[in-house]
């Protein structure tokens, strides 16, 4: 890290000197890392930055190397810094304070509170049932604090597997019926009456968990407009297999609109329809860019190869 933004953290955060302690992630395909800071004579113990340096060459781990593929990155890393800078803070759901944002050379810097600091401390590579519906509630509370908004500045449709950001993807789909299906499944999510922010990206590894049970979420990157359902069909897909994707189908959905009404000044029986009615269709967006990307990927299963198809056969 320069000597600029190290003395942009000090400032920042009132410290005295400051310590690279460990780079919790590199950033995909090497566009930058995050880092856990530790301070010297600040009222915070640590912070975690997000460090965006944009490579000479690219190297996806998938070999999507493309120009595409870079700008869409990029927007992404400037989609995030607006988050933190104008809407973050209106979430009622938790997630780091921003401490600040500085840009310098092609390079960015997002420094945030570091919430193990604050008991959110634990990963999960797997979940009860218990903490699923923490995240439900999560994903409840984010939506809830957005409904109606318009993302300026945001991406226009939230998620990183928008067609519109992925023709690439389409274009190698073997699935002819879910390819041709693919411009409807997309105009059916976009012009649904209810909208929020979804988080876009909202797997179980961006979610901090506390060793009560409380659920903070991170990475902001593909947060935008759109439906919440696909932020909860993209979740559960990440945390449970098929045969459990399928049997808590119901039970999942009961318990995440039972916590947005909840949320909600007035219950809204017609925003629920709506997004119910979208629950499988959202699976089925997120299983056509799947299919076009990595072919073999775990995800891809039984459950979701028959929710798709019904979906297509309701058109």
């Amino acid at each position: 890290m320069n000597e600029y933004f190290k003395s942009i953290i000090l400032k920042k955060t009132g410290a005295s000197s400051l310590i690279e302690k460990e780079i919790i992630q590199e950033l995909w395909s090497g566009y930058g890392k995050i880092m856990r800071i530790s301070l010297t004579e600040s009222a915070l113990k640590s912070v975690v930055v997000k460090h965006v340096q944009l490579p000479m060459h690219a190297t996806h781990p998938r070999g999507w190397n493309t120009d595409i593929g870079h700008q869409r990155k990029v927007k992404s890393y400037e989609v995030e810094a607006k988050w933190y800078d104008t809407y973050s803070t209106n979430s009622k759901a938790r997630l780091p304070n921003c401490l600040g944002i500085e840009t310098c050379n092609g390079e960015m810097l997002i420094i945030m509170e570091d919430l193990n600091e604050v008991g959110y401390l634990l990963r999960k590579h797997s979940v009860t049932w218990a903490e699923i519906v923490a995240c439900l509630e999560w994903l409840s509370k984010f939506h809830s604090s957005y409904l109606g908004e318009i993302p300026e500045g945001l991406w226009e449709v939230g998620t990183y597997w928008h067609l519109k950001t992925r023709p690439q993807e389409l274009a190698k789909l073997n699935d002819q019926s879910l390819k041709e299906a693919a411009t409807i499944i997309n105009e059916t999510l976009n012009k649904c009456k209810y909208k929020t922010f979804v988080h876009g990206d909202a797997k179980l590894a961006n979610f901090c968990f506390t060793k009560d049970g409380k659920v903070a979420g991170v990475d902001f990157q593909y947060v935008g407009g759109g439906c919440g359902m696909k932020d909860v069909a993209y979740f559960i897909g990440s945390c449970l297999n098929e045969k459990e994707c399928e049997r808590l189908e119901d039970q999942i959905l009961d318990t995440y609109f039972e916590f947005l009404q909840s949320e909600l000044k007035e219950k809204n029986k017609a925003l629920e329809n709506e997004w119910r009615s979208l629950y499988r269709v959202a699976w089925a967006d997120f299983h056509r860019f799947l299919k076009g990307w990595s072919p073999g990927h775990w995800k891809i299963n039984s459950y979701s190869e028959r929710v798709t198809s019904a979906v297509i056969k309701n058109f």
